[in-house]
């Protein structure tokens, strides 16, 4: 004889309250080892000359929202990007600082103009010495606004970009919990044309209302920056661990720690 037993409601909901806890402090856990390991492996990125290459600029606004702008939003992000990286030891430069473009006010028409401008981007990364050049953007979907999610993307048939690309992917799916994006292969001036490792970093859809008015708040921008830090660490460590060697520039490295105010910057 088979016997069915009804089990209550009230233990039916404590079950099931009980599981999303164990699963929530199981992530939580798992999560702050995860920091506690990029903060283990922060010296990779000590004397690194790191390119970051806040989008458009200037003359071109970029991608428009409803209430904002993509440059706005990616010279504000590379910006706390460049806190992060400098507290970590790293040399940070930043292809723009404020709202401008590197092309000539009379370059003529804007597709020159645009074209000088990136050019001039790389070309600045190239005179540094840059080990990497990562240029930050927002994207935008005007058909589906209910697309979102940071995502990362590199030049086809480059190795170390689609390492890089798929280390920072990583880590904003993790850190941000709000996307499933990969990296993705895409053909751009700047990864095809950059002498360096390269990616570009979509930090989200300027088309969707939610994800817009969350890269405008200080908070998520720090989140964001912090993800991308996260990825180039894990970056960083993996190229050292393959090559054995770490070619930090000690006196580099050392300036910029004592350039740094000292502000720490934990996991968002």
């Amino acid at each position: 004889m088979i016997r069915a037993y009804r089990i209550p409601g009230c233990l039916l909901l404590l079950a099931v309250v009980a599981l999303v806890l164990g699963v929530y402090l199981f992530r939580s856990v798992a999560g702050g080892l995860e920091d506690r390991g990029v903060t283990a492996l922060s010296w990779s990125v000590a004397g690194r000359i790191i390119a970051v290459d806040p989008g458009h600029g200037g003359i071109d606004p970029g991608s428009k929202g409803s209430s904002a702008v993509e440059k706005e939003i990616t010279l504000a992000v590379a910006q706390r990007l460049k806190e992060v990286l400098t507290s970590s030891g790293a040399i940070v430069v930043l292809t723009r600082e404020t709202d401008k473009d590197l092309s000539d006010p009379d370059g003529g028409r804007l597709i020159t103009r645009k074209r000088q401008d990136l050019s001039r981007r790389l070309e600045l990364a190239e005179k540094q010495n840059a080990d990497i050049y990562l240029s930050v953007h927002v994207n935008s979907f005007k058909s589906g606004p209910r697309e979102h999610g940071a995502q990362t993307f590199y030049q086809p048939e480059s190795e170390e970009g689609k390492k890089l690309a798929e280390s920072i992917q990583a880590e904003m799916v993790r850190v941000l919990g709000n996307t499933k994006r990969k990296a993705k292969p895409v053909d751009y001036y700047t990864t095809r044309n950059s002498k360096m490792p390269s990616a570009i970093v979509e930090v989200g859809f300027i088309s969707n209302p939610k994800e817009e008015r969350m890269m405008c708040e200080p908070e998520y921008q720090d989140k964001l920056a912090y993800a991308i830090y996260c990825g180039l660490v894990k970056y960083f460590a993996a190229a050292t661990a393959a090559t054995g060697k770490s070619p930090v520039d000690r006196d580099g490295a050392l300036e910029t720690f004592i350039e740094n105010e000292g502000r720490v910057f934990d996991a968002p």
